[in-house]
C-alpha cells in the first residue's frame, strides 16, 4: 500500500467522523424537544397534544426537502448543498430561541427542517461513493449510530438542562455547535468534491430514475420497510417522555435519564452491526431488529419496574440500529449514477415516517391510552418482522 493510499484512507476515516458529528447534532436538535413537551406545554399554556405537533413540524418538512436536495446535489455537487444546509441549520436553530408562542416555535422548527435536510442524506451518499458495498456496513453503522445517539443524548441532555438553563439556551447552544462542525468540515471540501460527480439529464431521465427505484421489487420492499419501521420507532420514542411522566411520575431529569439508553447500542455496536451485515447478510439481521423493536414496545406494556422500562428503551434502540442502517446499505446499491436521488428518496421515507409516527401515536393516545397505542405499534412491527424473513432472504453476504 502506497503512502498516498494510506493518506487517502486516513482522510476518508476522518471525514467519516466529521459526518457522524454533523449527523449527531442534527438528530440531537430534532429530538431534544420530545421529552420536554410537558414543560413547553406549561410555558405556552397549551395542551401536551397540541405541543406535540412541534416534532412533526420539523420532521415532515425535513423529509420532503430531501428529495430536492438529492436532485440538486446530483447536478451541482454535494459539497455546495451540504455546506449551505449545515449553515442554515446553525442559523435557524439559533433563531428558534426567539419564539414567543407555540405557533412561532412550530414555524421555526418547520423552517429548520427545510434548511437542514441536505446534510444527512448527502452524508449517506458520500459513504456510498467512498466505501465499496462489501465494506459499507461499518461506516453506515457509524452514521446511524450517530443518529440514534443524537436522539438519545438530545432527549437526555435537553430534559436534564431545561430546568436549569431554559429551552432557549439549549437551542442557541446547538446552533453554535452546528456552526463549529461546518468549520471543521471545510478542510474536506476537496475530498467531498472529488468523490462525487455532477449528473446531467432532463425531466424524463429524472422520472425514469424514480420509476426504476420504486418499481423494482428490491426497491419497493426496502423503501416500504424504511417508511413503516420509522413510523414505529418515532411513534414510540417521541411520546416516551410523557409515558415516563404518567407511568412513573418522573420529572424532566428523571425522564432524561430513563431515555439515556436509547442510542447506546448505536454508539457502541453500530459499526459492529454493520460488519455483521456485511459478513452474514442483511437478510438475517433485519428481521431480528424488527423483532427486538416489537419486543421492546411489548415490554413497556407490562407496567413493570422503572429499571425494566429503561432497559426496554435500550432494546428499542438496538432494534433501530439493526434495521435502518441496513436498509440504507441496500439503497446505496440501488441508485446507479444517481446516488443522491436514491438516498434522497430513502431519507424522505425515513423522515416522513418519523413525522407520521409521532402524529399517529399522538392521535391514538388522544383517543385511548398508552396501552392500546403501544399494542397497536407492537403488533404492526411484529408483522413486519415475520414478513422480513421472506422478503429480505435474498440480501445475503456480499
Amino acid at each position: 500500500m502506497t503512502s498516498t493510499t494510506i493518506d487517502m484512507n486516513r482522510q476518508r476515516e476522518a471525514l467519516l467522523r466529521v459526518l457522524a458529528a454533523a449527523t449527531f447534532i442534527i438528530f440531537f436538535q430534532a429530538f431534544m424537544v420530545a421529552p420536554i413537551i410537558p414543560q413547553l406545554a406549561a410555558t405556552f399554556a397549551v395542551s401536551p397534544h397540541e405541543t406535540g405537533f412541534i416534532v412533526p413540524a420539523y420532521l415532515i418538512p425535513y423529509g420532503a426537502a430531501t428529495l430536492a436536495y438529492g436532485l440538486l446535489a446530483d447536478r451541482i455537487g454535494i459539497w455546495r448543498i451540504m455546506a449551505a444546509s449545515l449553515c442554515a441549520f446553525a442559523l435557524l436553530t439559533s433563531l428558534t430561541a426567539t419564539a414567543q408562542s407555540i405557533t412561532q416555535l412550530a414555524f421555526w422548527r418547520l423552517m429548520t427542517g427545510l434548511g437542514a435536510s441536505g446534510v444527512v442524506p448527502l452524508a449517506l451518499v458520500l459513504i456510498g461513493r467512498l466505501f465499496p458495498y462489501e465494506r459499507r456496513g461499518r461506516p453506515l453503522g457509524w452514521l446511524f449510530g450517530a443518529m440514534a445517539g443524537g436522539m438519545a443524548f438530545g432527549s437526555t441532555i435537553g430534559a436534564v438542562l431545561e430546568p436549569y438553563t431554559g429551552w432557549r439556551i439549549i437551542f442557541i447552544g446547538v446552533g453554535i455547535a452546528g456552526a463549529g462542525i461546518l468549520a471543521v468540515l471545510l478542510p474536506y471540501r476537496n475530498l467531498i468534491a472529488d468523490a462525487t460527480q455532477s449528473i446531467q439529464g432532463g425531466w424524463s431521465m429524472l422520472f425514469q430514475a424514480y420509476r426504476g427505484l420504486i418499481t423494482s421489487a428490491r426497491g419497493q420492499r426496502t423503501y416500504l420497510f424504511v417508511l413503516l419501521n420509522s413510523i414505529f420507532h418515532s411513534g414510540v420514542f417521541t411520546w416516551l417522555g410523557l409515558y415516563f411522566e404518567r407511568q412513573y411520575g418522573l420529572g424532566p431529569v428523571g425522564i432524561g435519564l430513563a431515555l439515556l439508553g436509547y442510542g447506546v447500542p448505536g454508539f457502541l455496536f453500530g459499526p459492529l452491526i454493520g460488519r455483521a451485515a456485511d459478513r452474514f447478510g442483511r437478510g438475517r439481521i433485519v428481521p431480528l431488529g424488527l423483532g427486538l423493536g416489537a419486543l421492546a414496545a411489548a415490554a413497556l406494556l407490562s407496567h413493570t419496574s422503572l429499571l425494566v422500562a429503561a432497559l426496554a428503551v435500550t432494546v428499542l434502540s438496538l432494534g433501530y440500529d439493526m434495521t435502518q442502517p441496513l436498509f440504507a446499505g441496500i439503497v446505496t446499491s440501488l441508485g446507479g449514477q444517481r446516488p443522491g436521488q436514491a438516498m434522497g428518496l430513502n431519507v424522505f421515507m425515513l423522515f416522513i415516517g418519523f413525522g407520521l409516527g409521532s402524529l399517529i401515536f399522538g392521535e391514538v393516545l388522544s383517543l385511548f391510552d398508552f396501552g392500546k397505542a403501544l399494542t397497536l405499534f407492537a403488533v404492526v412491527e411484529a408483522v413486519l418482522c415475520l414478513l422480513a424473513f421472506r422478503l429480505f432472504r435474498e440480501e445475503t453476504a456480499s
